[in-house]
C-alpha cells in the first residue's frame, strides 16, 4: 500500500530537531522559520516538554472522556490564567479544524440560527463546515457546498452590517489571517464587529489557531483590540507537535450533556503536552520574547530592498516580494538551508519561527535572506 498522494513535499527527511533547528538524515542542519505551519511554539526537542509527555506516558497514555481526568482541569485552569480568560470554559478536541466545527456547532445551538459570516482569504480548515468557511474553492467538494456561509471583505464593517440579520448565528474571523497572507484585522474593526454581533444577537468567534499562544506578542492576537469574543478556537502551537485543539467558551453559553463529544480529545498525553507548552511559555517569558524579537526582525526586514510590504505582529510576519515567492523559497531552502512558508498570494512569504528564537538566529536568517537576492 502507498500513501494517498495529496501533499507536495520537499525532498528533505528531517530526523532530529532542537530549538529553532532541524537536521535531515544526511546530517544537514536547517534553520526552521516556519515551525511546521506555526505548530512548533516552544522549539523542537524542549527538555521540559519531553519529560512531561514521557512521564505521563509511563503512568497512563489514554482513557476516554467517560472517566474523571484531573489533568484536563489542570490544563484549563492554567490556560485560563495565562490567557486572561479565567471565567471561560474549555472544550478539548484534536485539531484546529475540529475546534472550528465545534465552535460553529455551539454557536448554532446557542442562537438557534444557521448562517455564518466569514471573510475573504480566510482559512479555517478542511473538514465539513470548516472547509466551507475557508475561501479556497478547489478544497470544497460538492458534499460540502451549502448556502449557510456569507463571505465579505475583511475590515469592511458596512458589508458585515448589511449581512447581519436574524438568521446569522455568528461571525467567524481569524485573529490574523495566516494562509491568507498575514492579513491583520484593524483593531477598530474588531471592536465594532463585537458591538454589531451583540446588537444582532449573533456570536463572535475568533479563530486563534495560528495567531494564538503568544505568536503575536500577546496570548491572543485579538487582545490588541481589547475585545472579548464569545468563542475562541485554538490548536497548532498549543501542543508543540502533539495533536490537540480546543474551544474557549463564554460563561453565558451553557453546556448540556452530549452537546459535544470526542474520543481522543483531551486525552492524558495531549493534556500533558498542552501543560508543558504553557509552563515553558510562562517560565521562559516567551510572549514578551516573541514581541521583542518580532520588533527586531521587523526593523531589520524594513531596511532590505525589493520588499513590497511587511505585515503582522510579533513572530507572525508576512513579506510581499516583488515577484513569485516560490523560486525565492526554493533557493532559501536548498542553498541557505532555511525553512519559511508560503501563502495564498503567490508573492507572499510567511515567517513563523519558534517563540524562543534567538537574536543570533535572526542574524542567520537575515544573512540567508540577503544571499538569495534581498540585500
Amino acid at each position: 500500500m502507498k500513501m494517498f498522494d495529496v501533499y507536495p513535499r520537499y525532498d528533505i527527511d528531517p530526523v532530529r530537531g532542537l530549538g529553532s533547528w532541524i537536521w535531515d538524515q544526511e546530517g544537514q542542519k536547517y534553520l526552521d522559520f516556519y515551525g511546521g505551519h506555526a505548530v512548533i511554539s516552544i522549539g523542537h526537542g524542549h527538555p521540559h516538554y519531553i519529560d512531561r509527555v514521557q512521564h505521563q506516558l509511563r503512568q497512563l497514555g489514554f482513557y476516554s472522556n467517560s472517566v474523571q481526568m484531573p489533568i484536563q482541569d489542570e490544563l484549563s485552569q492554567k490556560l485560563g490564567e495565562m490567557s486572561g480568560y479565567t471565567d471561560y470554559e474549555l472544550f478539548l478536541c484534536n485539531s484546529g479544524a475540529e475546534a472550528i466545527e465545534n465552535a460553529l456547532k455551539v454557536a448554532s445551538f446557542h442562537t438557534k440560527r444557521s448562517k455564518i459570516i466569514v471573510f475573504e482569504n480566510a482559512f479555517h480548515g478542511r473538514t465539513s463546515l470548516a472547509v466551507t468557511a475557508t475561501d479556497t474553492t478547489k478544497l470544497i467538494a460538492p458534499i460540502n457546498q451549502n448556502d449557510r456561509f456569507i463571505r465579505v471583505k475583511l475590515n469592511d464593517l458596512e458589508a458585515v452590517a448589511q449581512c447581519l440579520d436574524a438568521s446569522v448565528a455568528a461571525v467567524l474571523i481569524e485573529g490574523i489571517q495566516g494562509v491568507g497572507g498575514i492579513q491583520v484585522p484593524d483593531d477598530a474593526f474588531l471592536k465594532e464587529l463585537k458591538l454589531l454581533c451583540k446588537q444582532n444577537g449573533s456570536l463572535l468567534i475568533v479563530d486563534e489557531i495560528q495567531s494564538g499562544y503568544g505568536r503575536t506578542g500577546k496570548f491572543f492576537a485579538h487582545q490588541y483590540a481589547q475585545v472579548q469574543p464569545d468563542l475562541i478556537t485554538i490548536a497548532k502551537g498549543m501542543g508543540n507537535g502533539f495533536p490537540i485543539g480546543g474551544v474557549l467558551i463564554h460563561p453565558d453559553i451553557k453546556a448540556w450533556s452530549g452537546m459535544l463529544g470526542t474520543t481522543f480529545g483531551g486525552n492524558h498525553l495531549a493534556c500533558a503536552a498542552g501543560l508543558a507548552v504553557l509552563e515553558v511559555i510562562e517560565s521562559e517569558e516567551l510572549i514578551n520574547h516573541a514581541n521583542f524579537m518580532g520588533d527586531l526582525l521587523w526593523k531589520a526586514l524594513g531596511s532590505l530592498e525589493n520588499l513590497v510590504q511587511i505585515r503582522g505582529r510579533g513572530l507572525m510576519i508576512g513579506l510581499d516580494l516583488t515577484g513569485d515567492s516560490k523560486p525565492f523559497r526554493h533557493s532559501l531552502l536548498k542553498e541557505q538551508h532555511v525553512f519559511v512558508g508560503s501563502a495564498a498570494q503567490s508573492n507572499t512569504v510567511r515567517l513563523l519561527p519558534p517563540l524562543g528564537v534567538s537574536q543570533e538566529e535572526l542574524v542567520v536568517f537575515l544573512e540567508a535572506f540577503k544571499k538569495v537576492g534581498y540585500a
